[in-house]
């Protein structure tokens, strides 16, 4: 046994205070790098796809971007809006405002169409990315305003206020969800293991990756921009899969250690987990960071940073268990070993750990044995039912709608999007605006002019737009943008109607005509149409990939072009029957009460790729960790059929504890507030259930059945040497399929 596992964990379990200061040492200096540069968060044009996004660098050229603003609204706390009051404290807050650094312009008060309300806008200086952290001190001049006028009611609403309420209500959701998460994982751990010692390793071992995962990402933000979302999907995945890992290692320390029945030592004991468990663990580790590395293939930089930080929170985890933990099992191994020593002297029986053989006399194996009774009779059958039972959840994802989730579906629990309502009830003119750009030569400004005063003239009769269109000018007559507003909600129709009709006929009929003119349609409308048609175009890129990857990594693992295909086809349709589930779920109405959240009719853009890639990763932890038993036991010369049934058998606890864990992790996304977390968190807890207890106890094995000897071609089940850690059969030949 000198394989690299074995060798990092015997070097651990020689030393392992050492190894266990060195642990905690890497993990403040990854805090300390991390603090030291600080994280580099996404600028305004990394979001820039599509045709959006290059109207949006085209307006940036001219320094004619879009400002962020925010609306104070101001009325009546009751009766009329009275007119000289009104406008003492429109005087009042435009002072106030305009002496702010951060704001760049407040414009002139507009009443709404009933009288009762006074709207001023105020525009903010700088990258628009950056709005939310100014919105304080706009707030702060709004409130004094208030106090000075208190007959009156002053509200504040805007794109920054929302940004900033929804930052406040994702760190209140993910508060929430670790106090969710961390009780019911030990509670989990507890059961399975039946000490509170051997509980809390995984999980401390977790929490410790997820500290050195963040600080990092604040390093690698630098290379590859976080977006906000970075900590939480270190979060999610980091205490998933460094709970998971830890727990593969750990059981099978117990359970070598309850078989050798105290003849081994803690550091040889050690050193066989690392060689069968260890091994697997670095192959699933790998297997899921180079299929989360497909995401950078989409080309987006909130992927990228999704990408990013799961791929640090993998690595970071994979490296605890293979250092860390071997240290610390031989510490906790030892002095349970001094234990027994002490009860042997005085007469007493000594105590056999849980987490045994995993086979017919441990705790819950009839259970398993029970649970695998029809891939065991009834291979073909059970294959068929289970297979016709996923794609009957397929079924819906025909009906599937992905958009891009608008700030529209934001909770109403935050404060400025009940005004932002409010805003939208009051002045419709103000829901929507297209900014169109177009860029030529100085010398055709006029003809630009002319272009957009015709374009101008066929929106006026078009019931879809309103409002007078404002038209601005580069300094140097390059660049000119026409402002056009839209009486209907963004995620309306109307309001994606009216892009339409803007992109593909007026634009054609005017600037379209000026020769060497660019021009394209920006805004929030524009953007949230772009998007998921720029994810669309770079599905096919990455899901190929994915599909690659995770054939090369099975490949690799078990040296078995079978056991490539099935692994490919079973994470489809596990991943495919999730998504339906959820199209089931989120698209209508009917389960809004239980899981508390308002449909959109539709799913996030960014949901089902980052399924399938996380998926398509995770579900490797189960297919190598079973897989590897079953091959074992092959190696050591079990016919392929029962090494099947024992390696399913014996590794059914371990993956049914992990595939718990991961459901508590992702069902706590659940009760968060954002629709799309809320999305992807039921559809990765769907997922690994759907994967553990069908896919693993009831698909793989019935085919593997099927298939016999064929599982592993093309390679032979000829005689050679079994693997480290092995267990070999008396009398019976070692069978090697690599």
């Amino acid at each position: 046994m000198n394989s690299l596992t074995v060798r990092i964990a015997r070097s651990s379990a020689r030393h392992p205070w050492r190894a266990l200061v060195g642990w905690l040492v890497f993990v403040a200096l990854c805090l300390a790098a991390g603090s030291a540069v600080g994280m580099n968060s996404a600028r305004t044009a990394d979001y820039r796809v599509g045709e959006a996004g290059r109207a949006e660098a085209m307006a940036a050229e001219g320094q004619l971007e879009r400002r962020s603003a925010e609306q104070v609204l101001i009325s009546a706390r009751s009766g009329t809006l009275g007119t000289e009051a009104a406008r003492a404290a429109v005087r009042d807050l435009t002072v106030r405002m305009e002496r702010l650094p951060e704001v760049a312009e407040v414009a002139a008060p507009v009443r709404s169409a009933d009288g009762r309300i006074l709207m001023v806008e105020v525009a903010l200086r700088g990258e628009e990315r950056d709005a939310k952290d100014k919105v304080d001190a706009l707030t702060a001049q709004t409130t004094a305003v208030q106090r000075a006028h208190p007959e009156l009611l002053l509200q504040e609403t805007g794109s920054p206020s929302i940004s900033k309420g929804v930052d406040e209500q994702r760190g209140a959701d993910l508060a929430l969800s670790e106090k969710i998460t961390l009780p019911v994982t030990l509670l989990t751990l507890l059961v399975v293991f039946g000490s509170l010692t051997m509980a809390a390793v995984p999980l401390l071992l977790a929490l410790s990756s997820i500290a050195a995962a963040v600080g990092l990402s604040m390093v690698a933000s630098h290379v590859s921009p976080d977006t906000g979302v970075g900590t939480n999907v270190i979060l999610m995945i980091g205490l998933a899969v460094g709970v998971d890992y830890t727990l593969f290692h750990l059981k099978r320390e117990r359970e070598e250690r309850a078989r050798s029945g105290g003849r081994l030592s803690s550091q040889a004991l050690v050193e066989l987990a690392a060689a069968t468990s260890g091994r697997a663990v670095m192959v699933s580790g790998f297997a899921v960071v180079a299929s989360t590395a497909t995401l950078y293939l989409a080309s987006d930089v909130i992927f990228s940073s999704l990408a990013t930080g799961t791929v640090v929170v993998v690595l970071v985890a994979m490296a605890s268990s293979l250092t860390a933990l071997p240290a610390l099992l031989t510490v906790l191994g030892k002095r349970a070993e001094r234990r027994a020593a002490r009860r042997a002297e005085r007469g007493r029986p000594v105590r056999r750990p849980r987490g045994g053989s995993g086979g017919r006399g441990e705790s819950g194996g009839r259970v398993w044995t029970a649970l695998l009774r029809p891939a065991a009779r009834h291979p073909l059958a059970t294959l068929g039912v289970s297979v016709l039972a996923l794609l009957a959840l397929v079924v819906p994802l025909a009906g599937l709608h992905i958009t891009e989730m608008s700030r529209d579906t934001h909770s109403r629990e935050i404060p400025a999007m009940r005004v932002y309502d409010r805003l939208n009830e009051a002045f419709p003119q103000h829901r929507v605006t297209h900014q169109v750009v177009v860029r030529a030569d100085a010398g055709r400004a006029a003809e630009v002019a002319g272009a957009l005063d015709a374009l101008t003239r066929l929106t006026d009769a078009d019931p879809l737009f309103s409002g007078t269109p404002r038209l601005r000018t580069s300094a140097d007559h390059r660049v000119s943008t026409l402002e056009l507003r839209v009486p209907y909600l963004g995620d309306s129709d109307q309001a994606h109607d009216s892009l339409d009709h803007l992109r593909h006929d007026y634009l054609p009929a005017t600037v379209g005509r000026i020769a060497g003119a660019e021009y394209g349609v920006s805004g929030d409308v524009a953007r949230y149409t772009d998007y998921p048609a720029h994810q669309n175009g770079k599905l096919p890129l990455v899901l190929g990939a994915l599909l690659l990857v995770t054939f090369l990594m099975t490949l690799y693992a078990f040296r078995s072009v079978v056991l490539g295909l099935i692994g490919v086809m079973l994470n489809l349709l596990s991943a495919a029957a999730a998504l339906g589930l959820l199209v089931l779920v989120f698209q209508h109405t009917w389960a809004e009460g239980l899981l508390d959240f308002r449909s959109t009719g539709s799913i996030g853009s960014r949901v089902p790729l980052f399924l399938f890639v996380i998926l398509f990763g995770l579900s490797m932890d189960y297919q190598v960790f079973v897989v590897s038993r079953i091959r074992e036991a092959v190696l050591a010369g079990t016919p392929t059929r029962q090494a099947v049934l024992d390696g399913v058998r014996r590794s059914a606890s371990v993956v049914t504890s992990a595939a718990v864990v991961m459901t508590t992790v992702f069902v706590s996304f659940v009760f968060l507030h954002i629709i799309e977390m809320k999305q992807i968190g039921f559809v990765l807890a769907a997922a690994v259930l759907l994967d553990a207890f069908v896919v693993r106890i009831l698909i793989l094995p019935s085919a593997m059945l099927l298939l016999g000897e064929r599982s592993w071609w093309p390679a032979r089940p000829d005689r050679g040497t079994a693997e480290p850690g092995a267990q070999v059969t008396p009398g019976r030949p070692v069978v090697d399929v690599r």
